[in-house]
Protein backbone atom coordinates (compact mmCIF):
# COMPACT_ATOMS: atom_id res chain seq x y z
CA UNK A 1 0.00 0.00 0.00
CA UNK A 2 1.57 3.14 -1.25
CA UNK A 3 1.37 5.94 1.65
CA UNK A 4 0.39 8.47 -1.36
CA UNK A 5 -2.56 6.39 -2.47
CA UNK A 6 -3.57 6.35 0.88
CA UNK A 7 -3.52 10.18 1.56
CA UNK A 8 -5.05 10.41 -2.01
CA UNK A 9 -8.19 8.40 -0.70
CA UNK A 10 -8.58 9.99 2.34
CA UNK A 11 -8.30 12.90 0.40
CA UNK A 12 -11.04 12.52 -1.70
CA UNK A 13 -13.39 11.32 1.13
CA UNK A 14 -12.64 14.28 3.66
CA UNK A 15 -15.01 16.58 4.46
CA UNK A 16 -13.00 19.33 2.54
CA UNK A 17 -13.34 17.59 -0.64
CA UNK A 18 -16.34 19.56 -2.16
CA UNK A 19 -18.71 16.94 -3.18
CA UNK A 20 -21.49 18.96 -0.76
CA UNK A 21 -21.36 15.84 1.50
CA UNK A 22 -22.62 17.91 4.30
CA UNK A 23 -25.75 19.20 2.58
CA UNK A 24 -26.99 15.40 2.67
CA UNK A 25 -28.76 14.27 5.19
CA UNK A 26 -29.83 10.62 4.15
CA UNK A 27 -33.51 11.39 5.59
CA UNK A 28 -31.91 11.88 9.20
CA UNK A 29 -33.24 15.30 9.06
CA UNK A 30 -36.57 13.80 9.42
CA UNK A 31 -36.32 11.30 11.87
CA UNK A 32 -34.64 13.85 14.25
CA UNK A 33 -37.64 16.08 13.40
CA UNK A 34 -40.19 13.58 14.34
CA UNK A 35 -37.93 12.26 17.34
CA UNK A 36 -36.99 9.18 16.50
CA UNK A 37 -33.43 10.25 16.91
CA UNK A 38 -32.99 12.68 19.67
CA UNK A 39 -29.94 11.16 21.48
CA UNK A 40 -26.39 9.14 20.81
CA UNK A 41 -27.92 5.19 21.60
CA UNK A 42 -30.90 6.17 19.04
CA UNK A 43 -28.25 7.44 16.28
CA UNK A 44 -25.98 4.69 16.67
CA UNK A 45 -29.03 2.19 16.08
CA UNK A 46 -30.53 4.13 12.86
CA UNK A 47 -26.85 4.53 11.54
CA UNK A 48 -26.14 1.02 12.24
CA UNK A 49 -29.18 -0.22 10.37
CA UNK A 50 -28.54 2.10 7.47
CA UNK A 51 -25.22 0.54 7.44
CA UNK A 52 -25.95 -3.15 7.52
CA UNK A 53 -28.99 -3.47 5.60
CA UNK A 54 -29.65 -0.17 4.12
CA UNK A 55 -27.48 2.32 1.38
CA UNK A 56 -24.53 1.18 3.64
CA UNK A 57 -24.56 -2.36 1.99
CA UNK A 58 -25.59 -1.40 -1.23
CA UNK A 59 -23.22 1.27 -1.91
CA UNK A 60 -20.37 -1.27 -0.91
CA UNK A 61 -21.17 -3.40 -3.36
CA UNK A 62 -21.42 -1.38 -5.73
CA UNK A 63 -17.95 0.20 -4.76
CA UNK A 64 -16.34 -3.02 -5.01
CA UNK A 65 -17.79 -4.04 -8.10
CA UNK A 66 -16.55 -0.60 -9.61
CA UNK A 67 -12.94 -1.27 -8.15
CA UNK A 68 -12.96 -4.42 -10.30
CA UNK A 69 -10.70 -3.84 -13.56
CA UNK A 70 -13.12 -4.28 -16.86
CA UNK A 71 -15.90 -3.35 -14.87
CA UNK A 72 -18.88 -2.36 -17.17
CA UNK A 73 -18.89 0.83 -15.12
CA UNK A 74 -21.89 2.87 -17.59
CA UNK A 75 -23.96 -0.56 -16.59
CA UNK A 76 -23.32 -0.27 -13.47
CA UNK A 77 -24.05 3.15 -13.08
CA UNK A 78 -27.42 2.46 -14.81
CA UNK A 79 -27.76 0.08 -11.80
CA UNK A 80 -26.75 2.23 -9.01
CA UNK A 81 -29.14 4.64 -10.37
CA UNK A 82 -32.28 2.11 -10.17
CA UNK A 83 -31.48 1.27 -6.66
CA UNK A 84 -32.18 4.59 -5.82
CA UNK A 85 -35.45 3.89 -3.29
CA UNK A 86 -36.56 7.77 -3.99
CA UNK A 87 -35.67 11.25 -6.01
CA UNK A 88 -33.91 12.50 -3.12
CA UNK A 89 -31.57 9.64 -2.46
CA UNK A 90 -31.15 9.65 -6.60
CA UNK A 91 -30.17 13.30 -6.64
CA UNK A 92 -28.00 12.50 -3.35
CA UNK A 93 -25.66 9.72 -5.19
CA UNK A 94 -25.62 11.67 -8.11
CA UNK A 95 -25.01 15.16 -7.06
CA UNK A 96 -22.35 13.85 -5.04
CA UNK A 97 -20.45 11.49 -7.31
CA UNK A 98 -20.98 14.29 -10.01
CA UNK A 99 -18.96 16.42 -7.81
CA UNK A 100 -16.39 14.10 -7.00
CA UNK A 101 -15.57 12.81 -10.34
CA UNK A 102 -15.07 16.43 -11.65
CA UNK A 103 -12.63 17.39 -8.76
CA UNK A 104 -10.81 14.15 -9.31
CA UNK A 105 -10.77 14.68 -12.95
CA UNK A 106 -9.44 18.53 -12.44
CA UNK A 107 -6.86 17.20 -10.23
CA UNK A 108 -5.09 13.85 -12.01
CA UNK A 109 -6.03 14.77 -16.14
CA UNK A 110 -8.13 12.22 -16.11
CA UNK A 111 -11.59 11.66 -18.02
CA UNK A 112 -13.92 10.58 -15.60
CA UNK A 113 -17.73 11.19 -16.25
CA UNK A 114 -20.40 11.60 -13.84
CA UNK A 115 -21.48 8.95 -12.18
CA UNK A 116 -23.56 7.63 -9.18
CA UNK A 117 -21.34 7.75 -5.85
CA UNK A 118 -19.71 4.48 -5.55
CA UNK A 119 -19.31 4.19 -9.10
CA UNK A 120 -17.38 7.41 -9.34
CA UNK A 121 -15.32 6.92 -6.48
CA UNK A 122 -14.64 3.33 -8.22
CA UNK A 123 -13.76 4.31 -10.59
CA UNK A 124 -11.24 6.97 -10.19
CA UNK A 125 -9.83 4.85 -6.76
CA UNK A 126 -9.03 1.96 -9.15
CA UNK A 127 -5.78 4.02 -10.21
CA UNK A 128 -4.48 3.89 -6.13
CA UNK A 129 -2.56 0.47 -5.17
CA UNK A 130 -4.98 0.05 -2.24
CA UNK A 131 -7.13 -3.01 -1.38
CA UNK A 132 -10.31 -2.73 -1.66
CA UNK A 133 -11.42 -3.57 1.58
CA UNK A 134 -9.65 -0.52 2.75
CA UNK A 135 -11.33 1.77 0.06
CA UNK A 136 -14.62 0.17 1.16
CA UNK A 137 -14.15 0.83 4.73
CA UNK A 138 -13.15 4.52 4.18
CA UNK A 139 -16.10 5.25 2.19
CA UNK A 140 -18.48 3.97 4.88
CA UNK A 141 -15.98 5.88 7.56
CA UNK A 142 -16.93 8.90 5.34
CA UNK A 143 -20.55 8.20 4.90
CA UNK A 144 -21.20 7.61 8.74
CA UNK A 145 -18.69 10.43 9.62
CA UNK A 146 -20.55 12.86 7.52
CA UNK A 147 -24.30 11.43 9.24
CA UNK A 148 -22.83 12.05 12.93
CA UNK A 149 -21.38 15.18 12.04
CA UNK A 150 -25.22 15.87 11.12
CA UNK A 151 -26.62 14.65 13.93
CA UNK A 152 -24.15 16.45 16.22
CA UNK A 153 -25.43 19.79 15.44
CA UNK A 154 -28.86 19.25 14.82
CA UNK A 155 -30.08 16.70 17.58
CA UNK A 156 -27.90 18.09 19.09
CA UNK A 157 -25.39 15.96 20.23
CA UNK A 158 -22.24 16.96 22.08
CA UNK A 159 -19.20 16.61 20.26
CA UNK A 160 -17.62 13.50 22.36
CA UNK A 161 -21.04 11.62 22.28
CA UNK A 162 -21.30 11.98 18.41
CA UNK A 163 -17.25 10.64 17.96
CA UNK A 164 -18.00 8.03 20.58
CA UNK A 165 -20.95 6.54 18.48
CA UNK A 166 -18.59 6.70 15.31
CA UNK A 167 -15.97 4.64 17.45
CA UNK A 168 -18.37 2.24 18.29
CA UNK A 169 -19.62 1.63 14.49
CA UNK A 170 -15.98 0.97 13.41
CA UNK A 171 -16.15 -2.57 14.07
CA UNK A 172 -19.55 -2.53 11.58
CA UNK A 173 -17.49 -0.58 8.69
CA UNK A 174 -14.22 -2.97 9.16
CA UNK A 175 -16.67 -6.00 8.98
CA UNK A 176 -19.02 -4.80 6.27
CA UNK A 177 -16.20 -3.83 4.16
CA UNK A 178 -14.72 -7.14 3.95
CA UNK A 179 -17.75 -8.81 3.27
CA UNK A 180 -18.66 -6.46 0.16
CA UNK A 181 -14.74 -6.55 -0.83
CA UNK A 182 -15.83 -9.93 -1.85
CA UNK A 183 -19.49 -9.94 -2.69
CA UNK A 184 -21.38 -9.72 -6.35
CA UNK A 185 -24.31 -7.91 -7.60
CA UNK A 186 -26.25 -10.82 -6.45
CA UNK A 187 -25.97 -9.91 -3.06
CA UNK A 188 -27.43 -6.86 -3.17
CA UNK A 189 -30.34 -5.58 -1.60
CA UNK A 190 -31.89 -4.18 1.32
CA UNK A 191 -34.32 -3.70 4.06
CA UNK A 192 -33.76 -0.43 5.79
CA UNK A 193 -37.76 0.34 5.11
CA UNK A 194 -37.54 3.48 8.09
CA UNK A 195 -34.66 5.32 6.17
CA UNK A 196 -36.16 5.40 2.66
CA UNK A 197 -39.89 6.15 4.32
CA UNK A 198 -38.01 9.32 5.64
CA UNK A 199 -36.40 10.04 2.33
CA UNK A 200 -39.93 10.28 1.02
CA UNK A 201 -41.57 12.21 4.00
CA UNK A 202 -38.78 14.30 3.40
CA UNK A 203 -39.26 15.49 0.24
CA UNK A 204 -42.31 17.08 1.54
CA UNK A 205 -41.63 18.44 4.62
CA UNK A 206 -41.90 21.91 5.71
CA UNK A 207 -38.45 23.39 7.17
CA UNK A 208 -36.00 21.89 5.44
CA UNK A 209 -32.04 22.66 6.53
CA UNK A 210 -30.86 19.58 3.91
CA UNK A 211 -31.48 18.50 0.60
CA UNK A 212 -32.17 15.26 1.61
Amino acid sequence: MADTDLLTLMQWLSPAFPTGAFAYSHGLERVVADGTIHDAATLEDWLTGILLYGAGWQDAVLLAQALRPGTDLDALDALARALAPSAERLRETLDQGTALARTVAGITGRSLPPRALPIALGEAAQALSLPPATVIALFLQGFAGNLTTIAVRHVPLGQTAGQTVLANLAPVLGSLAASAATATLDDLGGAALAADLAAFEHETQDVRIFRT
